[in-house]
């Protein structure tokens, strides 16, 4: 006869549930289950499949994962709980499990064996999604980067066709930022520039999109007409006015502006916004200027 362990390694919890029976014991696949947890790429699928799987074999609520900053559930926090700490190339997983009923050593045995199929697929999925923001965000200020910006242009112009809707395009650099390096160094520029990136993220909608595409140049997709985005610009230019570090070291902004055009090209739409920002500063910058002519 087998006796219930309620855990044999770290208890967190204990809670009696009434009426509960451990589920009749099924045979492990572990071929299919390997195929399963390592033919997704979404670190939230990989654990999903294995909560599922854990609920086939295991008299389980629930069961939680945390690692770095990852954060995943699934199932439900009730019933019997009990926490374990593993290793991955020198890397700690915390596994929190909810249980309907204390585990058999038998249970306990194929929880074991379960959990250790699916960490390496899980640590795989994860360090391919962290390569894969690593491919699409620039590393010093946490913008989209050049690449990223690219293919979202593609998207959102494929979007503003498919619905008929406004799409403008922002370009914008910093004034005098050579001036700003060149007088108090490079790490102060950086910066600015990481500073100022933080001052955009702020300011546009959630329906808005910052890149960084190199040096300090930068670029707005928006999901509005010109004279929208143009107050956009105008709040830009007030939050860099009444930013405490970028006003301290007198970073200013110039901004262009162009709309898509049914006849644009990726290149004439981002081109028009580039000859606008340079309308902002022969102006004396710290301004936007539309390519149509308006100003602002």
């Amino acid at each position: 006869m087998e006796f219930g362990l309620a855990t044999e390694s770290f208890p967190i919890e204990y809670r009696k549930p009434m009426g509960v029976c451990a589920p009749a014991p099924q045979e492990i696949d572990l071929v299919n289950i390997i195929q399963q947890l390592h033919q997704h790429l979404d670190p939230r699928t990989v654990f999903a499949c294995f909560g599922k799987i854990m609920g086939q074999h295991l008299p389980l609520y629930g069961v939680r994962l945390d690692y770095k900053d990852y954060h995943f559930h699934w199932g439900s926090q009730k019933g019997y709980a009990i926490e374990q700490h593993l290793m991955i190339a020198d890397c700690q997983f915390t596994v929190n499990y909810n249980l309907k009923a204390p585990l058999v050593p038998s249970q306990t045995q194929k929880l074991n064996q379960l959990q250790s199929l699916v960490l390496q697929p899980l640590f795989n999925a994860i360090q391919y999604r962290e390569m894969s923001l690593q491919a699409m965000y620039d590393a010093l200020t946490q913008l989209g980067n050049r690449h990223y910006y690219q293919e979202s242009l593609k998207k959102e112009i494929a979007r503003a066709q498919r619905h008929n809707s406004d799409l403008s395009l922002i370009a914008l650099d910093l004034d005098n930022f050579k001036q700003l390096n060149d007088d108090h160094g490079h790490p102060l520029g950086d910066k600015a520039l990481i500073e100022f990136a933080r001052m955009l993220n702020s300011t546009i909608r959630d329906t808005d999109q910052a890149f960084r595409i190199g040096g300090d140049e930068f670029t707005l997709l928006i999901q509005a007409n010109a004279e929208d985005a143009a107050i956009l610009c105008q709040r830009v230019l007030d939050a860099v006015a009444t930013h405490q570090y970028l006003d301290n070291y007198q970073v200013r902004t110039s901004m262009g502006i162009s709309q898509w055009r049914a006849n644009d090209s990726e290149q004439t739409f981002y081109q028009r916004a580039d000859n606008a920002l340079y309308l902002a500063k022969a102006a004396g910058g710290q301004c936007y200027r539309i390519h149509s002519g308006l100003s602002g």
